[in-house]
């Protein structure tokens, strides 16, 4: 017994005062969802509605986000280009696979089909009535989180079709982030919200 005890201070020493190393790319596999696991594997209740996103390196690098939040689907509207197109995959790193997705011309539409599945709607824009992005609640679920033009942001209709609208504060002389890195920043901020509610708070 007294052995057993030794070894695992032992054990313990050596982790605490033995240098931080990179992960492997199999160690990192090993955590990771496997590709024929994806059709089944949890996904968070939240479509993404990307509306008028002219990039497709942005366009891939939505899909490539998704895939790590593991969203429940992306629905691409207006002129947003679709897959297959080698720029969407540049980014993207096979996301295109692994993320569900579907194309529906009007975005209103795609938002009217939403609020009938009982879904709520939120915009990622800066309205007179926005709240920063890390009070959303977790009953906001299942959420419809709509992303706009990279100039132009989100159209007055798809604002006025909206439940709420969230923005994320700016510090500095530019009032926005990209559309790609403002869509990772609040749609991780939705993954974590959602997998703490599920499974209680993170231990510190």
């Amino acid at each position: 017994m007294e052995s057993n005890r030794n070894l695992c201070f032992q054990a313990i020493l050596a982790y605490l005062f033995s240098p931080m190393r990179k992960l492997t790319h199999d160690e990192i596999a090993q955590k990771r969802v496997k590709t024929d696991e994806v059709e089944t594997a949890e996904r968070i209740p939240v479509t993404v509605v990307v509306d008028n996103v002219r990039s497709l390196y942005n366009v891939g690098s939505i899909f490539r986000t998704s895939d790590g939040a593991m969203i429940q689907r992306l629905v691409l509207t207006g002129y947003t280009p679709q897959p297959p197109r080698k720029e969407i995959e540049k980014t993207a790193l096979g996301a295109t696979i692994s993320v569900p997705w579907e194309y529906v011309k009007n975005p209103v539409d795609a938002i009217h089909s939403l609020k009938e599945q009982g879904f709520k709607i939120c915009c990622l824009e800066l309205t007179d009535r926005s709240r920063p992005y890390y009070a959303m609640h977790s009953s906001d679920f299942p959420l419809g989180l709509i992303i706009g033009n990279e100039i132009t942001g989100i159209s007055k209709d798809i604002v006025a079709a909206s439940d709420f609208a969230v923005e994320i504060p700016m510090f500095g002389v530019k009032q926005s982030l990209n559309v790609a890195v403002a869509y990772g920043v609040a749609v991780f901020e939705l993954s974590r919200l959602w997998r703490m509610n599920r499974s209680g708070p993170c231990p510190p």
